[in-house]
Formats: structure tokens, C-alpha cells, sequence
């Protein structure tokens, strides 16, 4: 596997984890810091930002892993 696609692999993946873990499940990024916010509310500054950046860091997962799937050496008899 060429060596500059699994390091933008891993680059992406650590990105995407961190930025998962970013994100407070129910209660939003206020929720992270102190405050706490029980009725339903949209999205607004970092947070949307954030929810975005993870969807790109998704979208470019998929494409690092489609690309190594296609670019791997076959292996034939």
C-alpha cells in the first residue's frame, strides 16, 4: 500500500476520532463546559462547525478507504 494514502489514513482516523469525542452526546458542546441545556435546540457557531468538520473527516475516510481498496495489489493464482 503506497505509504503517503495510509498516512493520510491515519491522519484522517485520529481527526475523526477526536472530533467525535468533541461532541457531547444530547446536551451540545455547552454541555461540555458547564452548562447544561435540556430542551431541543439547533445547532449554532462551533458546534455546526464541528458537526461539519465531521461529516468532511467522514467523507474523507471513505474516500482514503475506497482509494486503498483500489489501488491494493491484486493477489491472483
Amino acid at each position: 500500500m503506497n505509504p503517503f494514502l495510509s498516512a493520510g489514513q491515519l491522519i484522517v482516523s485520529v481527526a475523526l476520532i477526536m472530533s467525535v469525542l468533541l461532541q457531547s452526546r444530547g446536551s451540545g458542546l455547552g454541555g461540555t463546559f458547564g452548562g447544561d441545556s435540556s430542551v431541543y435546540r439547533s445547532r449554532r457557531g462551533v458546534e455546526r462547525r464541528l458537526w461539519q468538520f465531521t461529516i468532511a473527516l467522514l467523507t474523507l475516510f471513505v474516500i482514503f478507504a475506497l482509494a486503498a481498496f483500489v489501488l491494493a495489489p491484486s493477489t491472483s493464482a
